[in-house]
């Protein structure tokens, strides 16, 4: 289909297409679609996956692209699928449940490497309280190191802590850069996200606030990051909160495990 039309991948719009059929199948095997599915996939660029998803039986699919110079490659599809959905606009800013006539239960996607993290935090805040319980994903491998980093590790950041909170991730397999046309720079990665409870931890702002505050400085003790001029916390609150959670006074952000993270946000939503 994608040879008939010219078309110049966009740097801008983050575009590397994927070509090889065999991942293809092996995305499609692990997302276990039914024909119950409703799905949504971000930047379905020519429509490769997309056809994919569709040919499996998936009772609806959403499909929401950017770039509207992929029209003639997507317009094919949606007459041979009337379950087929497109939506010409940014996935950054699509209000979900308002336009979205039934709510996805999965996200498959290859999803444009530059708004990764923002992407999935707008899954987790629109979607995950309304329904969806599954991601399959492809990104960047670099990206999925930083989502699986565990307690200690430098890489451990608000969005991995999140994810573990509200269910697990994982990687399923890796992807050669050979895989994409044009062929990118860097390795990808499959990821699986499930959640399985907290759903709607990522819509809570102090949950946000405490995981983006206690990270602003690495070097920083999460005291000092914590107690820091014009948040909402003064320093002996944060200290007797960290107490009660048995957590030292001189811990850093990363050394925090999830349930520990828990229960210091819950510790200091006392009163308030």
């Amino acid at each position: 289909m994608e040879e008939h039309v010219p078309f110049q991948a966009s740097s801008r719009f983050g575009q590397n297409f994927l070509v090889d059929r065999n991942i293809l199948r092996k995305i499609v095997k692990q997302a276990g679609i039914t024909d119950n599915d409703i799905i949504l996939e971000i930047g379905p660029g020519k429509g490769i996956l997309t056809r994919a998803i569709l040919d499996a039986g998936c009772k609806k699919l959403y499909a929401v692209e950017l770039d509207r110079r992929l029209e003639p490659f997507l317009a094919k599809l949606n007459v041979l699928f009337p379950n087929l959905v497109i939506f010409w606009e940014d996935a950054l800013k699509l209000d979900y449940p308002e336009r979205l006539r039934d709510l996805p239960d999965k996200v498959i996607a290859n999803i444009p490497y530059n708004i990764t993290t923002p992407l999935i935090w707008r899954m987790l805040e629109t979607l995950a309280p309304r329904g969806m319980k599954y991601l399959l994903l492809m990104v960047q491998r670099e990206s999925a190191e930083r989502l699986f980093a565990v307690s200690g590790s430098k890489h451990r950041y608000p969005l991995g802590i999140t994810i573990e909170a509200m269910g697990f991730s994982r990687k399923i397999f890796n992807v050669p850069p050979g895989a994409f046309r044009p062929v990118p720079k860097v390795e990808s990665a499959v990821i699986e996200i499930v959640l399985e409870r907290e759903c709607h931890l990522a819509t809570s702002p102090s949950w946000r606030n405490l995981l983006r505050e206690s990270f602003a400085q690495r070097r920083k003790t999460l005291l000092n990051n914590l107690a820091r001029k014009g948040l909402p916390f003064d320093k002996r609150e944060i200290s007797e909160a960290m107490q009660n959670c048995a957590l030292p006074a001189n811990i850093r952000a990363e050394e925090l495990t999830t349930e520990e993270w828990l229960n210091l946000h819950r510790e200091l939503q006392k009163g308030r």
